[in-house]
C-alpha cells in the first residue's frame, strides 16, 4: 500500500526526471520522481481539465487543487486566474516536488500536506478542482466530492475529471446529490469535465 501515490509516505527508491510542458501557454519546467502520480508527462485529465476550468463568475477568492500530485493542474492555474491557488496532497513526496516546481517557475502558490480536506488553509474557496485518485477507491473520491460543498463560497464550483469508464456517472451523481446540479462541461478522449456550482 505505501508504494502507491496516494500513499502518504512512498516507499519505492528515488529516481528523479527532468522535463518541460506547455500548459496554459507557458513552458513549465517539472522535476518528478518515483512514487507520484503520471510521472513521465503531464496525463490528458489533467489538461483536460486546465483547459476547461472556467474561472468567470466566480467569486474572489482561492482556488484549492484537491490532489495535486508535483503541480501541473495548480500551477496552470495560477498562471493563467487572477486567484491565489492553494495546493494539497496526501503524498509527501509529491508535495515538495510541487513546491520546487512552483519555485523553479516563478508560481505563487500555498502548496502542503493534505489528506483531503484535513489540514487546508481556508475556511471557504472560490472553487475547488481535483483529478481524484481513482485507485484510492470510490470511498475517497466520493469524499473529495462531498466534503467540498461546505468549503465552498456561495457561487464558487467543484469542478473535477474522471473518465467514463473509471466512475465518471456515479461521481456525477454523487456531485448532483451533494449540490443539487452536475454539469457535464466536456467530454474528451473518455475523460469528463463535471462541474457543480454552491447556490
Amino acid at each position: 500500500m505505501t508504494n502507491h501515490y496516494y500513499s502518504e509516505n512512498p516507499e519505492t527508491a528515488h529516481d528523479l526526471h527532468q522535463w518541460s510542458f506547455e500548459l496554459a501557454g507557458k513552458n513549465f519546467q517539472f522535476v518528478t520522481d518515483s512514487g507520484v502520480f503520471s510521472r513521465d508527462t503531464v496525463d490528458y485529465g489533467s489538461r483536460a481539465l486546465i483547459e476547461h476550468f472556467e474561472t468567470e463568475g466566480l467569486p474572489a477568492g482561492t482556488l484549492l487543487d484537491v490532489g495535486c500530485g508535483y503541480g501541473p493542474i495548480g500551477m496552470a492555474l495560477a498562471h493563467q486566474t487572477e486567484h491565489s491557488v492553494e495546493m494539497i496532497d496526501v503524498n509527501n513526496r509529491a508535495v515538495m516536488l510541487a513546491q520546487e516546481n512552483a519555485k523553479r517557475n516563478n508560481i505563487e502558490a500555498d502548496i502542503h500536506q493534505s489528506n483531503i480536506y484535513e489540514n487546508v488553509h481556508q475556511k471557504e474557496y472560490a472553487a475547488i478542482v481535483s483529478n481524484p485518485p481513482i485507485r484510492a477507491g470510490k470511498k475517497v473520491v466520493h469524499q473529495i466530492l462531498s466534503e467540498a460543498e461546505p468549503l465552498l463560497k456561495i457561487g464558487g464550483t467543484l469542478t473535477i475529471v474522471i473518465q467514463k469508464k473509471q466512475g465518471a456517472p456515479s461521481a456525477k451523481s454523487k456531485m448532483e446529490e451533494v449540490f443539487g446540479n452536475a454539469e457535464i462541461v466536456a467530454k474528451d478522449k473518455g475523460y469528463y469535465i463535471i462541474r457543480s456550482t454552491k447556490e
